[in-house]
């Protein structure tokens, strides 16, 4: 910023420079030349005074012409050439001064028809004065281009100190840093800016305290509600009917994998970033979603199977993950058809860096052409559900910085694109394969 305003103020000061300053030393050199013609002519019209009263009634010079006053007026290394009329001799010429001049400035006068004056002075002199001139003017136009110079530093250092201190605050409040700035620059529009900035903070100090409040409760409150389920499957475990405890152990472990991930999601809230960048295996993350969604697709004669290269890792946050592809599988279930598979993959999707990409397909019709562009939209649905899901999902792989698309419209295929942090981890079986 510093240097783009620096480079327009000084462009805008060369140009006026170039536009005035040329033109002032032409004018400087043509100046002096001016004076010193004027100076000739003056000196020219004395003469032809001293000259025309030497002449007599009839206009003419009886006897010698008389050039002692005359030659005072001759500048040194002058020659003055005077052509008069005289009785014997209508055009007599006298020369007086020098016998020659080297690169003459030449100024004549005319004195009736017949007589006349040209007086020839060397002109290094006055070439020296007008070099004298032309470097006057242009220290001067120096001098104001390094006046301008300095108002371009200091204007420069102004104005992107201030952009440069709001800009790093906005960035602070962006990382989170609601600490007040009192700082203020003496620029109404920044100066408002930073007050702007004092109000947002206050605010979203405010709101991210009152949420992080709601999540707690919340999250209590879901905690005490499948405790007290947990304790009916309990009851329910010590059944006489074999089936019922099969049953009641499964709900158990649900209840208990609900608890973890209600926990996971609460502390990862309060994580900024991927879990401070530990790498995980990718497809272990997953193996547990897909065996969780294993049962529902079983029973809408369905399959959904988990491929890809297990040794992939990704610096996220297993919890994140795991519900943003659930919201997957679940739409997948819900609005697809067939066969549902999750892979897991090397792309390159973020940027010219390669990153872990998970691909979510599935066989059925896909997303029409009108509700692509809105399918990632909160609250919008083209089914009548609440429209949270895919929203959500979004927001939890963009929290650990990755990317969630709509690859394919029609069979419907999703992809997150996560960094990615190659290891080599034991091989894991192929999750839903069938055997």
């Amino acid at each position: 910023m510093r240097r783009r305003i620096l480079l327009s103020v000084l462009a805008v000061v060369l140009l006026t420079t170039l536009v005035l300053g040329l033109p002032l030393m032409y004018t400087a050199w043509l100046w002096v030349e001016d004076i010193t013609r004027n100076d000739l002519q003056t000196r020219l019209d004395r003469m032809a005074a001293e000259i025309i009263s030497q002449e007599g009634d009839e206009g003419l010079v009886d006897g010698p012409l008389d050039a002692s006053a005359v030659r005072l007026l001759i500048p040194n290394g002058g020659k003055l050439v005077v052509v008069y009329p005289t009785p014997v001799d209508s055009a007599s010429r006298i020369d007086i001064g020098s016998e020659s001049v080297r690169n003459p400035l030449v100024e004549s006068l005319s004195m009736g028809t017949s007589g006349s004056l040209r007086l020839e002075v060397p002109s290094d002199e006055m070439r020296v004065l007008q070099r004298q001139a032309v470097a006057t003017v242009a220290l001067v136009v120096l001098a104001s281009m390094a006046a301008g110079t300095g108002v371009a530093v200091v204007t420069a250092r102004r104005l992107a100190d201030p952009l440069r201190d709001v800009a790093a605050r906005a960035a602070r409040l962006a990382e989170g840093d609601f600490r007040p700035d009192p700082r203020r620059h003496g620029i109404a529009e920044l100066d408002r800016v930073s007050d702007v900035l004092d109000s947002a903070t206050v605010e979203i100090s405010g709101r991210l305290q009152r949420e992080r409040t709601l999540v707690a409760d919340v999250s209590h409150q879901l905690r005490s509600r499948l405790t007290a389920v947990r304790l009916r499957l309990d009851e329910l475990s010590v059944h006489d009917d074999p089936a019922v405890v099969d049953e009641a152990e499964e709900a158990m472990a649900q209840v208990d994998r609900l608890t973890v991930a209600i926990d996971d999601l609460v502390r990862s809230s309060r994580i900024d970033g991927a879990a401070g960048g530990r790498p995980v295996p990718v497809v272990a993350e997953l193996s547990g979603v897909v065996a969780d969604w294993q049962r529902p697709f079983v029973d809408a004669g369905r399959s959904l199977v988990l491929g890809g290269d297990a040794s992939l890792r990704a610096p996220i946050t297993g919890s994140r993950l795991r519900e943003a592809v659930s919201v997957l599988v679940d739409n997948a279930l819900v609005h697809g058809d067939g066969a549902c598979t999750v892979t897991v993959r090397m792309a390159h999707g973020l940027g010219d860096q390669p990153s872990v990409c998970v691909e979510v397909a599935d066989e059925g019709a896909g997303v029409s052409n009108d509700l692509a562009p809105h399918i990632f939209d909160r609250g919008f649905s083209g089914a009548g559900s609440t429209g949270v899901g895919l929203a959500l999902a979004r927001a939890l792989v963009e929290a650990d910085g990755g990317r969630l698309e709509l690859q394919r419209r029609r069979p419907a295929l999703f992809a997150l694109f996560l960094a990615s942090a190659r290891a080599t981890v034991p091989a894991l079986p192929t999750v839903g394969e069938p055997r």
